[in-house]
């Protein structure tokens, strides 16, 4: 709970208080008379009850005639009425100051009740810790489902009524199945007002996805970038979990992949600016997180495209923060194929474990084969075991790339990207590179269309013909 604030209003009013006891002596120093007007105060001159008979003594002639004595002057009358008119003069300016005054006080009075009813209905975490992040998301036309709302220091996730999940997905229709994962299926989800989302359902009798869901609502709310998928809201419902998250309409990089269309919708350079986003997504977690993030199950499935292809990291309920991975108590958890092996034998995890998976992916790009490919009934083989020894040859390299891109790309630019792979898979963690280093050695690689530094393209970006269907 926030410390509390000192009210405005004590202030304002003491203020205006001194203001007002200023001007009263003023108004007690100026008598006023029963009609109404200042009470003129006359000084009259000292009397001396002599001074009249000496002077008409004076005044009598020798021959006995009296003199003719002139009418008395009255030489304070002037002085009284000036006295008079100068008295008025002040009490009209005092009443003027003095209702100034009173207006003031109470207008001050009134605005200091306002504001203090605004603040007293403020919440604490709102006046201490006021974010502009806050504004980034929009709540868009679905506002009408959400029942509370979950703030944090960087964003605002809302919490969504069942019901409006389920007549999204169809009642959770199977033809609204965009992937399944672990814990349950990935769903489209069409609210009203024209808004479409993915919804994530989480549930099984391991309660083991109830700690990834809380995992991934406490990271996706807490991070903001472009290539990490955003989250739009969840759902508790009995013993399910379900995460909103925005679509991806050309889904997976797996299915792009590995799904029907086998690759055909990404050409070189669009699997180059795959590698980069996914590139930037890590090096966003690895190096501008406090503390940083280890995604620890980085794979081409959790790699989604939007509808221009641009890639963005997904699935964070097995990541942890660098500060928790030492604490004894992480189960190992990951996909075989793109586990590094120090973290698969030794329970060793950094952020160099993130980097194996990324080549790993960078080889799926390169290659169009799958992380682990059966063998015989009993038999797998690792892509990075198969490949690495025809990776590092450059007679054999281009025959080993996907069809689909054979040939569509200048063979520098290859032996470059082949050789960044074959150092992302290196056993010993310590041959890896950190992320930064792979992401300024992808930039020079790709389009400046696409988000790189490339000029010169072999190629037209433009893929809006071959795009598949989510």
């Amino acid at each position: 709970m926030g410390s509390m604030r000192a009210s405005p209003l004590p202030l304002l009013a003491s203020s205006s208080s001194i203001f007002f006891f200023l001007l009263l002596p003023l108004l007690l120093c100026s008598p006023v008379a029963a009609d109404g007007g200042t009470t003129p105060t006359v000084a009259s001159p000292p009397s001396s009850p002599a001074a009249p008979a000496t002077a008409v003594g004076d005044l009598a002639s020798s021959n006995g005639d009296a003199a003719a004595v002139p009418p008395a002057a009255a030489p304070t009358a002037p002085l009284v009425e000036v006295k008079h008119h100068h008295l008025r003069r002040e009490l009209i300016i005092a009443i003027a100051l003095a209702s100034i005054a009173g207006v003031t006080i109470v207008l001050a009075a009134l605005y200091a009740g306002v504001m203090w009813q605004r603040y007293r209905r403020t919440p604490d975490d709102f006046k201490d810790t006021q974010s502009t992040d806050t504004a980034r998301i929009a709540l868009v036309p679905i506002l009408n489902n959400f029942n509370s709302f979950k703030s944090s220091k960087k964003c605002l996730v809302a919490m969504m009524e069942y019901t409006s999940l389920e007549k999204a997905t169809g009642n959770f229709s199977d033809s609204n199945v965009l992937g399944i994962g672990g814990f349950g299926c990935v769903y489209k989800a069409n609210f009203d007002g024209g808004f479409v989302a993915a919804v994530k359902r989480l549930g099984g009798e391991d309660q083991e996805y109830e700690k990834e869901f809380e995992n991934e609502l406490d990271l996706l709310q807490r991070i903001r970038h472009s290539n990490i998928v955003s989250l739009v809201g969840f759902c508790i419902h009995e013993d399910n979990r379900f995460i909103v998250y925005e679509l991806m309409e050309n889904g997976s990089l797996e299915t792009q992949l590995h799904g029907p269309s086998h690759g055909s919708a990404l050409s070189w350079h669009i699997r180059m600016k795959i590698a980069l986003d996914t590139a930037r997504g890590l090096e966003y977690l690895h190096e501008h997180c406090s503390p940083p993030i280890i995604h620890r199950d980085l794979k081409s499935s959790n790699i989604l495209l939007d509808s221009d292809f641009n890639a963005k990291i997904s699935d964070f309920g097995l990541a942890v923060s660098s500060g928790n991975r030492s604490k004894g108590n992480l189960k190992l958890s990951g996909t075989l194929g793109y586990v590094a092996p120090e973290y698969l034998l030794d329970g060793k995890l950094t952020e160099k474990s993130d980097v194996y998976a990324f080549g790993v992916v960078l080889l799926e790009l390169l290659l169009g084969r799958r992380p682990i490919e059966k063998m015989a009934p009993s038999q797998c083989q690792s892509i990075v075991t198969w490949a690495m020894p025809q990776l590092i040859d450059r007679s054999k390299l281009p025959t080993i790339i996907d069809p689909v891109i054979k040939n569509t790309m200048d063979l520098k630019h290859l032996y470059q990207v082949a050789a960044v792979a074959v150092l992302c898979v290196q056993p010993e963690p310590s041959y890896r590179p950190l992320i930064t280093d792979v992401l300024h050695s992808l930039i020079p690689l790709v389009p400046m269309e696409l988000g790189g530094s490339l000029r010169a393209t072999l190629e037209s970006p433009r893929v809006s013909q071959h795009r598949s269907p989510c």
